[in-house]
């Protein structure tokens, strides 16, 4: 039995408890949060007996052998690397840190201690995407010399915005006081990841990002409400294709939704996750004279924690782990450099 525990009892930690319990041969052992009454209220709810509110205790207790952990990004780096010293397995969410020396130094600690260690890139569990990186990889749509990918949300600042904003566990992503690195923290680092995956590595790239306190606010409850709220990024990958990378909080009308084009020389690839995450449309061969595309079943994938889960048995890390984790932090720690100076920066 692999015994998870939970460090941080928020909103996204729901899903993870409620994933894990679709495992055979895995449960959720004990749940941590300094916020006692919210760590107690998660325990009734997901039948959780163990409750701690500090994670040094946890991890002493004997009670855990790996920690999934769904803290705010700012705190990301400290329990990660408590764990790692503990010597426990851990699956962290996005982004790895907030900024890539923490982020180098997670995914170095990881390697030396030799424990199982993964990044909640979610988007991963669309198994169009890797099916998208072994057309790819196998050379079916020729070099890549174009890459369109979008990442669109509504429902945070456009008809719900009254309501969101009197919710504190949300207001934290809207300001850079509390760690949130805005949208591109929030949604970019899942379509940067999305994008590269398949396609290849950043090697330059020029960001702009731009917050709409004019419209939202400047501040709300004492807080800066001073995080990105929109970046667009032009970027040349290593193999030479220029990409266009874009996320924004204000797309009025998406709910969620995740959009890549991949030209190649010799075809092209199409993803909507609105659509299906288990299907993509591909032109290539015959059919890209007379401009046919085609659907592609692409079957299914399991999702990250079942390949978390499944790392751990095996003792084979699965992707993406820290490491990736880390070169993604390194392009987004590239977007502010470059919306600060208003160039090209190299990644």
């Amino acid at each position: 039995m692999i015994r998870i525990g939970i460090v941080g009892a928020g909103n996204m930690a729901r899903s993870h408890a409620a994933e894990y319990s679709k495992i055979s041969g895995c449960r959720v052992a004990a749940v941590c949060d300094m916020d006692k009454g919210r760590a107690e209220e998660f325990g009734r709810n997901h039948s959780i007996k163990s409750v701690f509110t500090d994670i040094d205790a946890l991890l002493d207790s004997g009670k855990i052998d790996a920690v999934s952990n769904v803290t705010p990004d700012a705190q990301h780096a400290s329990v990660a690397l408590k764990a790692i010293a503990a010597g426990k397995h851990i699956l962290s969410e996005k982004p790895l840190a907030v900024n890539y020396p923490e982020a180098r130094s997670m995914a170095d600690a990881a390697r030396d201690a030799g424990v199982i260690n993964m990044v909640n890139f979610s988007y991963r569990n669309s198994s169009a995407i890797h099916k998208a990186q072994r057309i790819v990889a196998a050379g079916d749509i020729g070099r890549v010399v174009h890459v369109e990918a979008t990442y669109l949300q509504g429902w945070l600042y456009t008809a719900s915005w009254p309501q969101v904003r009197d919710k504190s566990s949300l207001i934290w992503r809207l300001c850079s006081s509390l760690g949130s690195q805005g949208v591109l923290g929030d949604l970019g680092v899942h379509i940067v990841d999305f994008a590269t995956y398949p396609a290849g590595a950043v090697r330059s790239l020029q960001c702009r990002m731009k917050t709409f306190s004019d419209i939202k606010g400047d501040e709300y409850a004492g807080r800066k409400l001073d995080a990105n709220d929109t970046a667009m990024i032009t970027a040349e990958l290593e193999g030479g294709a220029l990409a266009s990378i874009t996320t924004t909080r204000w797309a009025v009308g998406q709910a969620n939704t995740i959009l890549l084009r991949i030209h190649g020389d010799m075809g092209g690839i199409r993803i909507d996750l609105d659509q299906s995450y288990t299907k993509l449309d591909v032109c290539r061969g015959k059919d890209v004279p007379n401009r046919v595309w085609k659907t592609v079943d692409c079957g299914v994938t399991p999702n990250m924690y079942r390949r978390f889960i499944r790392s751990i048995r095996s003792g084979v890390n699965d992707q993406p782990d820290f490491e990736r984790g880390a070169q993604v932090q390194k392009v987004l720690d590239a977007c502010f450099e470059s919306d600060r100076l208003g160039c090209v920066v190299q990644v």
